[in-house]
Protein backbone atom coordinates (compact mmCIF):
# COMPACT_ATOMS: atom_id res chain seq x y z
CA UNK A 1 0.00 0.00 0.00
CA UNK A 2 2.78 2.35 -1.12
CA UNK A 3 2.77 5.44 -3.37
CA UNK A 4 5.17 6.33 -6.29
CA UNK A 5 7.33 8.97 -5.52
CA UNK A 6 9.34 10.19 -8.76
CA UNK A 7 12.34 12.12 -7.72
CA UNK A 8 13.80 14.17 -10.67
CA UNK A 9 17.48 15.58 -11.02
CA UNK A 10 17.07 19.17 -11.62
CA UNK A 11 19.95 21.64 -12.38
CA UNK A 12 20.51 24.09 -9.82
CA UNK A 13 20.15 27.28 -12.17
CA UNK A 14 17.53 29.82 -12.96
CA UNK A 15 14.91 28.96 -14.83
CA UNK A 16 15.48 24.71 -14.43
CA UNK A 17 12.58 24.03 -12.36
CA UNK A 18 9.94 26.42 -13.98
CA UNK A 19 11.55 24.31 -16.90
CA UNK A 20 10.34 21.01 -15.43
CA UNK A 21 7.07 22.31 -14.65
CA UNK A 22 6.05 23.73 -17.69
CA UNK A 23 7.10 20.26 -19.45
CA UNK A 24 4.79 18.68 -16.71
CA UNK A 25 1.59 21.22 -16.91
CA UNK A 26 2.04 21.08 -20.93
CA UNK A 27 1.18 17.27 -20.36
CA UNK A 28 -1.35 17.68 -18.09
CA UNK A 29 0.49 16.37 -15.21
CA UNK A 30 -0.89 17.44 -11.63
CA UNK A 31 1.30 17.29 -9.04
CA UNK A 32 -0.27 16.44 -5.72
CA UNK A 33 3.02 17.03 -3.70
CA UNK A 34 6.43 18.01 -4.16
CA UNK A 35 9.61 18.58 -2.04
CA UNK A 36 13.14 20.01 -3.23
CA UNK A 37 16.50 18.98 -1.32
CA UNK A 38 19.42 21.22 -3.23
CA UNK A 39 22.80 21.35 -3.42
CA UNK A 40 25.10 24.01 -5.02
CA UNK A 41 24.81 21.96 -8.56
CA UNK A 42 21.55 20.37 -8.84
CA UNK A 43 17.96 19.61 -6.89
CA UNK A 44 15.96 16.74 -6.48
CA UNK A 45 12.67 17.37 -6.87
CA UNK A 46 10.47 14.69 -4.89
CA UNK A 47 6.73 14.62 -6.93
CA UNK A 48 3.84 12.86 -6.01
CA UNK A 49 1.84 13.23 -9.59
CA UNK A 50 -1.60 12.21 -10.70
CA UNK A 51 -0.30 9.71 -13.19
CA UNK A 52 3.41 8.24 -12.25
CA UNK A 53 3.20 6.09 -15.37
CA UNK A 54 2.32 9.01 -17.92
CA UNK A 55 5.10 11.58 -15.79
CA UNK A 56 7.90 8.81 -16.26
CA UNK A 57 7.29 8.63 -19.58
CA UNK A 58 7.16 12.50 -20.29
CA UNK A 59 10.56 12.77 -17.85
CA UNK A 60 11.97 10.24 -19.90
CA UNK A 61 11.42 11.97 -23.62
CA UNK A 62 12.77 14.94 -22.21
CA UNK A 63 16.00 13.52 -21.30
CA UNK A 64 15.13 14.14 -17.20
CA UNK A 65 17.13 11.53 -15.01
CA UNK A 66 14.79 10.22 -11.90
CA UNK A 67 13.96 7.58 -10.16
CA UNK A 68 10.74 6.32 -8.48
CA UNK A 69 10.32 5.52 -5.29
CA UNK A 70 8.04 3.31 -2.70
CA UNK A 71 6.61 5.86 -0.07
CA UNK A 72 3.45 5.89 2.67
CA UNK A 73 1.23 7.82 2.12
CA UNK A 74 -0.81 8.91 5.67
CA UNK A 75 -4.09 11.20 6.36
CA UNK A 76 -4.05 12.43 9.44
CA UNK A 77 -6.46 14.96 11.21
CA UNK A 78 -5.45 18.55 10.62
CA UNK A 79 -4.99 19.08 14.62
CA UNK A 80 -2.06 19.93 16.76
CA UNK A 81 -0.42 16.80 17.54
CA UNK A 82 -1.43 14.21 14.65
CA UNK A 83 1.90 14.00 13.14
CA UNK A 84 3.66 13.35 16.33
CA UNK A 85 0.88 10.55 16.91
CA UNK A 86 2.38 9.09 13.93
CA UNK A 87 6.25 10.01 14.55
CA UNK A 88 5.67 8.01 18.30
CA UNK A 89 3.77 5.04 16.78
CA UNK A 90 7.20 4.59 14.09
CA UNK A 91 9.74 5.50 16.38
CA UNK A 92 8.42 2.62 19.37
CA UNK A 93 8.26 0.35 16.43
CA UNK A 94 11.74 0.60 15.01
CA UNK A 95 11.48 2.58 12.05
CA UNK A 96 13.48 5.54 11.30
CA UNK A 97 11.98 8.45 9.27
CA UNK A 98 14.71 9.08 6.39
CA UNK A 99 12.36 11.88 5.03
CA UNK A 100 8.85 13.38 4.97
CA UNK A 101 6.83 16.15 3.73
CA UNK A 102 3.24 17.16 3.50
CA UNK A 103 0.59 18.52 1.48
CA UNK A 104 -3.31 19.38 1.62
CA UNK A 105 -6.43 18.84 -0.12
CA UNK A 106 -9.60 20.76 -0.46
CA UNK A 107 -10.56 18.56 2.80
CA UNK A 108 -9.81 20.86 5.51
CA UNK A 109 -10.51 17.88 8.46
CA UNK A 110 -7.06 16.48 6.84
CA UNK A 111 -3.80 16.92 6.22
CA UNK A 112 -1.46 14.39 3.93
CA UNK A 113 1.91 13.06 5.08
CA UNK A 114 4.53 11.32 2.76
CA UNK A 115 7.11 9.08 4.88
CA UNK A 116 10.20 7.70 3.31
CA UNK A 117 11.22 4.84 5.62
CA UNK A 118 13.60 1.81 5.21
CA UNK A 119 10.92 -1.01 6.33
CA UNK A 120 7.39 0.35 4.18
CA UNK A 121 5.28 -2.92 4.91
CA UNK A 122 6.70 -2.81 8.58
CA UNK A 123 5.82 1.23 9.15
CA UNK A 124 2.23 -0.05 7.01
CA UNK A 125 1.48 -2.57 9.63
CA UNK A 126 2.21 -0.24 12.67
CA UNK A 127 0.68 2.20 11.24
CA UNK A 128 -2.30 0.36 10.30
CA UNK A 129 -2.81 -1.36 13.47
CA UNK A 130 -3.28 2.13 15.26
CA UNK A 131 -5.87 3.81 13.00
CA UNK A 132 -3.91 5.50 11.03
CA UNK A 133 -5.35 6.03 7.70
CA UNK A 134 -2.88 4.98 4.98
CA UNK A 135 -3.30 6.35 1.36
CA UNK A 136 -3.29 4.23 -2.03
CA UNK A 137 -2.15 5.10 -5.01
CA UNK A 138 -5.07 5.16 -6.31
CA UNK A 139 -6.81 7.26 -3.70
CA UNK A 140 -3.95 9.85 -4.19
CA UNK A 141 -4.85 9.97 -7.77
CA UNK A 142 -8.30 10.76 -6.74
CA UNK A 143 -7.64 13.45 -4.18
Amino acid sequence: MTVKQISVFVENKPGKLAELTHILSNNDIDMRALSIAETPDFGILRLIVDDAYKTSCVLRDASYIFSITPVIAVAIPDKPGSLSHVLDILGEGGINVEYTYAFITRNKDLAYMIFRVADNEKAIDLLSKNQVQIICQDHLNEL
